[in-house]
């Protein structure tokens, strides 16, 4: 008997009665390789975090500045990709060209973890990837092995999270184990970045509600089963991972949280739950800047572009240049 679509999100993910998982490639998703030669003033390179998991990261090194002879020291950016924890990878062509883009303007080096998904490996399995593979920058910082290009290049001391829709989950989830640590010395999280955060909650915000799929990129009903395949059995949208302003949440007050970017795109399906967090930061007395991206949807800057995505692409990476130049201007005081 031949294997039967179970369940689906057409052109995202399909899971079969035998219970194999398949996640159809496209323009944007499609892999590209690393190139440990630099290719327009960035190297990148994999490495593996956890031979058991499958956990691995792609590394990315900028060129060094023409005629600056020292060695040039860059802040580290712990990167989570999205995809709604079921789908997503580090080595997205899409997502290559942006971090790659943000990485040379920057001046900043970049770890892009490739995390596991869920079905397959439902929540907190992502977070407990995320928090592994901040610890593992942990070790490297205190000396206990040597990479090639983080050790060397990357400054320790000016380490910065950043992630995109559920990507975006993770830095807050990260940022909170990272915070009942008893210390991070020598690496120190001086920030967290998220672009389009997938914040939801179990009663419909006006957002979704209102927001035509179209001009969104999403649409409830994918949103709906993209979480509903990621969060543990049982649970509801209400869960902390996903709604981390929500009830069942942790009292943020008395946790030494970084400073945080929240990006919010005006046409993002799940903007409302974006500003719910951003004010319940603010109310928890957490330090949250919020930066305003104008007619375009989730995700825009690793979609197909045309002029305005272009533009908001570019004012997107200025205010994230800003962002980091201003943390490590706090931790260097």
């Amino acid at each position: 008997m031949s294997k039967q679509i179970i369940d689906e999100i057409p052109g995202v993910i399909r899971i079969y009665s035998d219970g194999s998982i398949e996640r159809p490639l496209n323009i944007l998703n499609t892999p590209v390789s690393a190139s440990q030669a630099f290719v327009d003033g960035v190297a990148t390179r994999d490495l593996e975090i956890n031979s058991h998991t499958g956990t691995w990261a792609r590394i990315y090194l900028p060129e060094s500045s023409p005629g600056w002879s020292q060695v040039e020291k860059y802040p580290i950016l712990l990167h989570f990709h999205g995809g709604g924890f079921c789908t997503g990878s580090a080595n997205e062509r899409s997502l290559n060209l942006f971090l790659s883009l943000l990485v040379k303007q920057c001046r900043v080096m970049c770890v892009s973890v490739n995390y596991r998904l869920a079905p397959e490996h439902r929540l907190p399995a992502a977070c407990e990837d995320g928090m592994e593979s901040l610890e593992w920058l942990y070790r490297l910082a205190r000396g206990e092995w040597e990479d090639p290009w983080l050790s060397p290049f990357g400054d320790f001391t000016q380490c910065i999270l950043l992630g995109e829709s559920a990507g975006g989950n993770l830095v807050h989830e990260v940022a909170i184990r990272a915070a009942a640590m008893e210390h991070l010395h020598p690496l120190r999280l001086c920030g967290g970045i998220m672009i389009h955060p997938g914040f939801l909650r179990e009663q419909r915000s006006r957002s979704e509600m209102e927001t035509p799929p179209d001009i969104a990129m999403l649409s409830t009903e994918m949103v709906d089963k993209l979480f509903s395949l990621a969060i543990p059995e049982g649970s509801t949208k209400d869960h902390p991972i996903s709604n981390p302003m929500g009830p069942f949440a942790p009292n943020l007050q008395h946790m030494k949280l970084p400073p945080f970017l929240v990006a919010i795109a005006d046409h993002d399906l799940i903007r409302d739950t974006q500003f719910e967090y951003c004010e319940a930061m603010k109310i928890a007395g957490k330090s949250v800047e919020v930066f305003k991206s104008k007619n375009v949807g989730h995700c825009f800057h690793l979609s197909t572009t045309d002029a305005n995505v272009s533009h908001q692409t570019q004012d997107l990476l200025d205010a994230i240049q800003n962002f980091i130049k201003t943390c490590c201007q706090e931790i260097s005081k």
